[in-house]
């Protein structure tokens, strides 16, 4: 991509619009990546905290957004200076041992993460009445022949477009009609409970912002894309597009959620749950559009997640990757996404398969991670020899050790929650 942006400034009459053009032409890692977090996990866990605590926990997506700004920056900051993947820096600074052991969790990981993605468009097609026999294996096929037959320009557009079917969940916070006033006041004023629910929910939420295979998918894309420091301006706008996003998208949710199951008190457990009741309570099309989100998040996320782990298991081991390069020239990265894909579809459409189970153990897995892919993001960012003088700054170094200190403590919380449930 950075060959092509001297021809459009020269092509480009005004400085504004030349940043303009420019910008549209660097879009798409960041905010790709953020939306993506807003999977069928992800909305999960933002209905239940609306239908559970109403708008209580909305304050927490203030403090959120800033953290995944941080961390993400961070992640595409190393891909533009360095021109390489997280994981072929991990390897080439830390050794093949340390890069194996996280690499064989980061796929065990995903790969439960890819199951649930299908499982919520599971969930979506039946609340359409589609049986998910059908609607798993197509959706299936279309995210394997997205990936097998498109380019990097092309696919990037399909998960554009994907990215702005998020405004059904706007729609549907807007059709929950809530008193804006109460929304706005839980926004800005914090409120805190120790109940052991509310503490679980607060950790869930954080702990569904970011995630492992992010840092990885955001920097390899930054690499393939060819993003070098010279349009790197534009990428930390992507990123700040992209964290806001998604945190808007979550912030409508618990909204719809809250106005109307919350102030109703209806008792649900799944996000097919959430979207059945708010048929009633707030009009079909809110309820419709609510569903049509979730499929839409999860056939998403399940193109993104499977990429992800191809490009940092290729990097790691240094074979070629990339949508861009043929399956003669990929095909480890390819046999790997179609391996992912087709595994976790077979699963899901057991009768009888342990998905709870899966599902845990890939949280689990992601909870363990998380705090030593992002000390190893810190300690690569911080290295005056990689980074040169794009190495973080004091001032931005004291907000990123904050921000994983605070990202270690509850995600070990979330881990321990959930070994150790309460009884009560």
């Amino acid at each position: 991509m950075s060959f092509t942006l001297p021809l459009l400034r020269r092509a480009t009459g005004s400085r504004a619009m030349a940043r303009l053009t420019m910008f549209l032409a660097v879009m798409g890692p960041g905010i790709i990546t953020q939306n993506v977090d807003n999977d069928a996990g992800g909305i999960t866990t933002y209905s239940l905290a609306g239908a559970n605590f109403g708008y209580a926990l909305l304050w927490t997506l203030v403090p959120i957004t800033v953290a995944l700004y941080v961390v993400q920056e961070m992640a595409a900051r190393l891909g533009a200076v360095t021109e390489h993947g997280l994981a072929d820096l991990i390897r080439e600074r830390y050794g093949v041992r340390t890069t194996t052991f996280a690499l064989l969790a980061l796929v065990v990981a995903d790969f439960g993460n890819t199951m649930a993605e299908f499982s919520g468009l599971a969930a979506g097609g039946e609340i359409f009445g589609w049986s998910k026999y059908i609607v798993v294996p197509i959706g299936a096929l279309a995210v394997w022949w997205l990936v097998f037959k498109g380019t990097f320009r092309t696919v990037e557009r399909v998960f554009l477009v994907a990215s702005l079917f998020y405004v059904t969940y706007v729609a549907s916070g807007v059709f929950a009609h809530p008193d804006w006033g109460q929304v706005l006041r839980a926004t800005v004023v914090p409120s805190f409970s120790f109940r052991a629910g509310y503490i679980i929910m607060l950790v869930g939420i954080v702990g569904t912002t970011i995630a492992p295979w992010m840092q990885f998918y955001l920097q390899s894309a930054i690499v393939e894309k060819r993003i070098t420091v010279k349009e790197y301006g534009y990428t930390q706008v992507d990123v700040l597009v992209g964290s806001i996003m998604t945190d808007v998208v979550a912030w409508f949710i618990i909204v719809a959620c809250g106005a109307t199951i919350f102030a109703h008190h209806i008792h649900v457990e799944t996000v097919k749950d959430a979207a059945l009741a708010l048929g009633p309570l707030a009009g079909k099309y809110a309820g419709a559009l609510f569903a049509f989100g979730l499929i839409n998040a999860s056939l998403f996320s399940a193109s993104i997640l499977p990429l992800a782990t191809s490009y940092y298991v290729c990097e790691a081991l240094g074979f070629e990757s990339g949508i861009n390069r043929t399956i003669r020239q990929a095909p480890v990265f390819y046999g790997l996404y179609g391996i992912l894909i087709v595994g976790a579809c077979v699963i899901v459409l057991l009768p009888n398969a342990p998905l709870l189970k899966i599902l845990f153990l890939s949280q689990v897995a992601n909870g363990v991670l998380l705090p030593f892919i992002l000390i190893f993001m810190l300690l690569l960012a911080n290295s005056k020899r990689l980074m040169g003088k794009y190495a973080n700054s004091r001032a931005f170094n004291g907000i990123a050790w904050v921000t994983v200190v605070v990202m270690i403590v509850l995600t070990l919380a979330l881990v321990i929650t959930q070994m150790f449930p309460a009884r009560s």
